[in-house]
């Protein structure tokens, strides 16, 4: 006697198909969750350096400065400020493309202005904290939209804190990208709409 109902083995597959299904949406929660919380400590990590550029332009008397570096106290202020308000926009959607590119260019704006005021040699590090080497803010050839993700950042207030908050957020949207490319993961993803991030660069 046959116990097993009529069509068994679409049954044995729809469950298999269930269980794909959730184990995959999982994973891609998953991986979207790490991502926004290593957003949350590089935030931190950009607001300290916001915060360490405008009290340094807070702190320095008008006097100080001569004809020319009038200007460029004012256009790092300017940057600060901008960078300021890409800080905002991009903590409400820290995965969506267009904010975040948004955001490296200010970052660079501001880094490319302090480096004009301050152009003494800061300590750079890797994004596992080691030291990488002490080089100027920045190169006259840097392009935010070509620069390479592995490409250790020279802060204002030297740390290692900035760029292992980066690295670590820019390691967590890799995976996120890689998970929802691959297939058929990406028609949950685009059932979802789950999109592509961009890291910080």
């Amino acid at each position: 006697m046959n116990l097993l109902p009529e069509g068994w083995p679409w049954w044995i597959a729809g469950a298999v198909a269930l269980f794909w299904f959730i184990g995959a949406h999982n994973r891609l929660v998953r991986l979207r969750s790490t991502a926004l919380q290593a957003y949350g400590a590089l935030d931190a990590a950009l607001m300290r350096q916001l915060d360490f550029v405008q009290n340094h332009v807070i702190q320095t008397e008008p006097g100080a400065f001569g004809p020319g570096e009038l200007t460029s106290a004012a256009s790092l202020r300017a940057a600060a400020r901008q960078f300021g308000n890409m800080l905002g926009a991009t903590r409400k959607r820290p995965l969506d493309p267009q904010p975040m590119a948004a955001l490296g260019t200010a970052l660079h704006a501001m880094l490319a202005a302090w480096q004009r005021q301050h152009g003494d040699p800061a300590m750079v590090f890797e994004a596992d904290g080691t030291l990488s080497r002490p080089a100027p803010l920045g190169s006259d050839g840097d392009d935010p939209a070509v620069a390479s993700v592995a490409v250790p950042i020279a802060w204002p207030e030297a740390s290692a804190a900035p760029e292992i908050a980066r690295g670590q957020f820019n390691q967590a949207v890799l995976n996120y990208n890689a998970a929802i490319a691959q297939f058929p993961a990406m028609l949950m993803a685009f059932i979802f709409g789950m999109r592509r991030a961009m890291p910080l660069i």
